[in-house]
């Protein structure tokens, strides 16, 4: 090999990084983390249970426990800490869930003109904080995550969310997303931040929403923090963000959709890119899937959304909302609040509702404009530029530079990912948050 050769390979070498190490690091990862772990659970769809066995063992009676038996939990603990011993959908079956479920149901109710309204006016006092005249880049995620934070507070409260205490509920909620993506460490001290301003709204009366004895004032606080303040504005703000930054890359859609066409493209946002990744149940019984094959009580299920979704009339991953003028909805393996009779999400009729009101809002008053990579974990927070009507959207420059800035930020978002998430998988294990729990008598 020539002098010329090794230097010509090595720039070689770097500029392809991009293109390769991003995805091997994320394999790296995996391997870590399974070697750590262990292999535990039966993937659903799988070897053993098909895709047109899914929904017929996901509801089955048998399919209920949440968190004990499972290593696995003791990650998904680890990282919604503090409190995950109160998070609803980490209760084991029994009364203290269905006491919790009932209660969230009830706050969740929302009737459709509220929750379009709440959903509206908050995400107008958000976007009236951008510059007007000129495109503004933001993160889809880090724009729409104040948003839910106002809309959970009022709902739980009854009463506006102050500056403060919105602050306080985003970085909670951004710590949290931000660990379970392993692009940061926990800080617990912004989660418990949190916490005790909810304790003594329970304690001095002024909260409305309350567990009913015996559950203490503690245990309510963290079921709120859970339910509303961790999982609901996470999930919202990651779904607002992928909506939008669907539509920024989305040709074919209207300048102005109705809110037909809105429903469409969120409902294939959320086929392509699911919220839920995988939800893991351990049987309480056996379960028959067929004559040749029954699982255990006591197995681990790993019900994979994501692989179920590539399956049935909907099987591919090009984004076609078109293709809900036909299809329906019942007849595509398409679970996006999962499955209505194991733990449905208990906001999958007012989310839709606020979903499509903050998209509209923001479409009303911008254009979008994205050219970063689109996936499901959105890891990079949906960088994307937003135009006010009049103004000169982003040129062919910056729409480059912007899709080259997101390319190598992956690179060394994945290195701190494999590093951090490491550290964290170690220390859950070392922890063992839910099993200790369950060994000490925990409900």
């Amino acid at each position: 090999m020539t002098a010329v050769a090794v230097p010509l390979l090595l720039v070689l070498g770097v500029w392809s990084l991009p293109r390769w190490l991003p995805a091997t690091v994320v394999r790296l990862r995996e391997w870590i983390f399974a070697r750590v772990n262990g292999t535990e659970g039966i993937p659903v769809p799988g070897p053993l249970v098909g895709a047109e066995h899914f929904r017929r063992v996901y509801e089955h009676p048998a399919a209920d426990g949440r968190s004990r038996g499972a290593g696995l939990s003791d990650l998904f603990w680890y990282w919604l800490a503090p409190g995950p011993q109160m998070h609803q959908e980490h209760l084991e079956p029994g009364e203290r869930y269905t006491t919790v479920a009932r209660i969230s149901r009830r706050v969740l109710a929302v009737p459709h003109a509220r929750a379009d309204a709440l959903a509206t006016a908050a995400t107008r006092r958000a976007l009236d904080a951008l510059p007007g005249g000129r495109p503004s880049p933001v993160r889809l995620r880090d724009l729409m995550m104040p948003v839910w934070a106002e809309v959970y507070h009022e709902l739980v409260f009854g009463e506006d969310c102050p500056p403060d205490v919105r602050a306080m509920i985003v970085a909670n909620a951004d710590d949290v997303v931000t660990a379970l993506k392993c692009c940061g460490l926990r800080h617990l001290d912004r989660r418990d931040r949190l916490t005790r301003y909810l304790r003594g709204r329970v304690e001095d009366g002024t909260a409305p929403v309350t567990l009913p004895p015996p559950f203490t004032a503690q245990e309510t606080a963290w079921y709120l923090q859970g339910a509303f303040f961790n999982t609901a504005v996470v999930q919202m703000s990651e779904a607002a963000a992928h909506v939008l930054l669907a539509i920024a890359q989305y040709p074919g859609r209207s300048a102005a959709p109705d809110d037909d066409e809105l429903d469409r493209i969120i409902d294939e946002t959320l086929r392509v890119h699911p919220l839920f990744g995988v939800a893991h149940r351990i049987t309480s019984a056996p379960i028959e899937v067929t004559p040749d094959v029954t699982l255990p009580a006591g197995s681990v299920l790993l019900f994979n959304y994501l692989a179920y979704q590539r399956t049935g009339p909907a099987a591919d991953p090009v984004f076609d909302p078109d293709r809900w003028r036909t299809l329906r909805r019942r007849d595509a393996h398409f679970i996006p609040f999962g499955v209505v009779a194991n733990r449905a999400c208990p906001a999958r009729g007012s989310a839709p509702v606020m979903l499509r009101a903050a998209v509209r809002e923001v479409l009303r008053r911008y254009a979008l404009a994205s050219s970063v990579s689109h996936t499901r974990s959105l890891p990079s927070r949906g960088p994307c530029f937003l135009t006010p009507a009049g103004a000169r959207p982003p040129g062919r420059f910056r729409l480059t530079a912007m899709r080259w800035r997101d390319r190598w930020a992956d690179v060394g978002r994945s290195l701190t990912q494999l590093v951090l998430g490491t550290v964290m998988v170690v220390d859950a294990r070392r922890q063992r948050l839910c099993t200790t729990h369950f060994e000490r008598g925990g409900l």
